[in-house]
């Protein structure tokens, strides 16, 4: 796919997500470069928060879909690598608009960090408007791919919300989000890691180097969509067990729900969903690069292929060391091991791209892959009720 024409592309219904899926390390270049712009601000933004409370302050990601799995994949990494003065939380705008009181409190001085492609979701909008009847010292951070979004223009002017506008291109014209879900991540790791620049500005060249290696690397995935199978599992620990939900969540999309999916915890795997595996299913295991933490996606991935049940048990993995051989994806690139926050986004374009393939796959269309219309790039049909 990522060597064929863009009339070839065209044909299948498929050159806007596959565009938006290769090109996506040239925007993880622009997305730093975009916060090193912007680095003063930020850091003068986070400091008159800070200085509001010497109490822990919340910040809260989030999104509806795709624009959660941001959160709930950079959540776990941050809760190590980020400020103690702030307690990180993810939570869906569709689970605030609905219940706001289970999750806002007036009393507790919050960042309502919100992800969005578009900035036009009414959830997104209403999560902010009460948000802002709620919490007396709520302050903004508005992380979004379109300018001219909702979002985007009420943070305007507006000197206790702080908009990060990302790079042009990834404001993914395809149905997927693709490139927005992985720039959003990386701008917020790269707002709230306490790492110094230097050694984030390495994390990124080395996941341009990965996630360059994914597309020259293609051929290895379509191997695996070649087999006979219609069930997909994606497991993994820490943030990326964050990154299974969206996984999964790119299946579904791009089949339209012709290939079935589940996503779990490495550990929490064994207790009930397992029972999801037949002989036609894909297990895919992220693999960590925390010593520890990998024996245990290592114990699934080996436990799962010891049952002789699925299809394949598929390692992905940036570290050779105890992984399968045999249908596995392994990095091969020479770069130093990746922390899990920003490993998690080259990891992602694998399956972004194991997405792509089994759409075309099943006889879908990438681009537009809801035959009924259903289901729209921008949700539409909301009706958000007034709250007391």
């Amino acid at each position: 796919m990522f060597q064929q024409s863009t009339v070839e592309l065209e044909k299948l219904g498929a050159e806007i997500t596959t565009r938006e899926i290769r090109q996506q390390p040239e925007l993880w270049m622009e997305a730093l470069d975009l916060f090193k712009e912007q680095e003063v601000k930020i850091k003068n933004f986070l400091d008159k928060v800070l200085a509001e409370t010497d109490q822990k302050i919340r910040v809260i990601f989030t999104g509806a879909g795709t624009s959660q799995y941001v959160g709930d994949t950079i959540v776990p990494y941050l809760a190590d690598k980020g400020s103690s003065q702030f307690i990180f939380e993810s939570i869906a705008t569709t689970s605030i608009v609905a219940t706001p009181a289970d999750y806002l409190t007036a009393d507790d001085v919050t960042v309502l960090v919100s992800f969005a492609r578009s900035g036009n979701s009414p959830e997104s909008v209403a999560t902010v408007e009460i948000a802002n009847q709620v919490v007396k010292n709520l302050f903004h951070i508005t992380i979004t791919c379109a300018k001219e979004g909702s979002l985007a223009k009420n943070a305007a002017g507006d000197e206790r919300n702080l908009l990060l506008l990302q790079p042009e291109r990834s404001n993914d014209d395809g149905f997927a989000m693709t490139g927005s879900f992985s720039c959003m991540a990386l701008t917020a790791l790269l707002v709230f890691d306490q790492t110094p620049l230097v050694a984030k500005e390495k994390f990124v060249a080395d996941m341009i180097t990965l996630g360059n290696e994914v597309i020259a690397r293609e051929a290895q995935i379509q191997g695996l969509i070649d087999k006979d199978f219609d069930r997909i599992v994606y497991l993994g620990s820490g943030s990326l067990a964050g990154l299974t939900r969206e996984s999964q969540l790119k299946i579904l999309e791009l089949t339209a729900g012709k290939i079935a999916t589940v996503f779990d915890s490495s550990m929490g795997f064994r207790h009930g969903p397992k029972s999801f595996v037949n002989e036609k299913t894909l297990v895919f295991v992220y693999q960590s690069n925390d010593e520890y933490t990998r024996q245990y996606d290592q114990d699934i991935l080996h436990e799962v292929a010891g049952d002789e049940i699925a299809r394949a048990t598929v390692a992905i993995s940036q570290n050779a060391q105890g992984s399968f051989t045999d249908d596995s994806f392994i990095f091969e690139s020479q770069t130093d091991l990746l922390p899990e926050g920003y490993l998690a986004l080259p990891f992602q374009m694998v399956a972004q791209t194991v997405s792509l393939l089994a759409s075309v796959k099943v006889g879908n269309t990438p681009d537009t892959p809801s035959p009924s219309g259903t289901v729209n790039r921008v949700v539409k049909g909301v009706t958000i009720h007034p709250y007391q």
